[in-house]
């Protein structure tokens, strides 16, 4: 498997050959969660540092599970219990970092443009674990993990993305990842949380209603409110967003009969989602979760060297 790029910042500049390519890796790793030793040697002597300047769950646990089941030595820094609480300097830190001599670093960051900043900059490849509200592209290309196992990734295939997505890095990364390979895509915001840049995305279509996102979709991807992007509530209440916006049995009945439900996580239960639906058979979240270590240890076993 061929992936000839030093650092994973994006899907924006990826091509449907890269995207699929990465996916066809990710599948050859699903298997290794089922062994009653989840090891392989392919990174053994290779050292990945999670550096993380925002709190996180699933991502920085499923980075370090992946590059252990790698064999690789995974190191964990958080901003809080480091030097960054001195004062230090984002660029200082990866200077710091570089001199002993990793070989990736996984960075979140609250700043756009961070992971692209210290790719720049240092020799170690880079995997931009989020930056700000551009780009989450680990978290969409797990999607297109889990949408693959369900449905095929060709045209014709149309998914709903509904929520906040003017604040979403995980919109920005699925939006070009799918529409790169040819998928429709569908938003549906308040039109406070809805960029007008998404009119000018080929392969997008901008719905007023989830009502008019949901008809006949075969993917429903609902996001999260991120409060913590917003100077101010953007719409008038919790109550009225999940009333007009939520997802709930009676609007997922729009979608085709077979349509799975998607969340990035963390859930909001009762706003975006009614628990109803998120523990239904039709929701794959926690297929997800799952899907982001396999393709995690792809991304980590392409960018160590491995796989060119």
């Amino acid at each position: 498997m061929v992936f000839k790029r030093k650092d994973l910042l994006g899907t924006r500049d990826l091509t449907a050959d890269e995207i699929r390519n990465l996916l066809a890796s990710a599948n050859s790793f699903l298997e290794i969660a089922e062994r009653p030793l989840k090891k392989v040697p392919a990174l053994r002597g290779k050292t990945v540092v999670n550096l993380f300047y925002e709190p996180s769950t699933r991502t920085r646990t499923s980075f370090e599970i992946a590059a252990k089941r790698l064999s690789a030595d995974a190191i964990n820094m958080s901003a809080s219990t480091s030097s960054v609480v001195k004062g230090e300097s984002l660029l200082d830190t990866v200077d710091n970092i570089q001199a002993m001599a990793p070989d990736i670093i996984v960075v979140r960051h609250r700043h756009v443009g961070a992971a692209h900043l210290i790719a720049g900059h240092i020799r170690a490849s880079v995997v931009n674990a989020g930056d700000g509200a551009n780009e989450h592209p680990t978290q969409a290309l797990l999607d297109l993990l889990t949408i693959s196992q369900h449905k095929s990734l060709e045209s014709g295939l149309k998914v709903a993305i509904i929520g906040d997505i003017a604040h979403s890095r995980v919109a920005r990364s699925n939006i070009w990842a799918l529409t790169t390979l040819g998928i429709t895509v569908r938003v549906c915001a308040p039109p406070t949380m809805l960029p007008r840049e998404m009119e000018k995305i080929a392969g997008v279509e901008v719905c007023r209603t989830p009502e008019e996102a949901l008809e006949g979709v075969d993917v429903v991807m609902m996001l999260r409110i991120q409060l913590e992007r917003q100077d101010k509530l953007l719409f008038p209440s919790i109550r009225d967003y999940a009333r007009i916006f939520g997802l709930n049995r009676q609007r997922l009945a729009l979608a085709k009969a077979d349509a799975i439900v998607m969340h990035p996580g963390p859930m909001n239960r009762g706003v975006e989602i009614t628990s109803e639906v998120a523990d239904s058979d039709r929701a794959v979240i926690l297929n997800q979760v799952s899907n982001g270590v396999a393709l995690r240890m792809a991304v980590l076993f392409l960018l160590g060297g491995q796989g060119s």
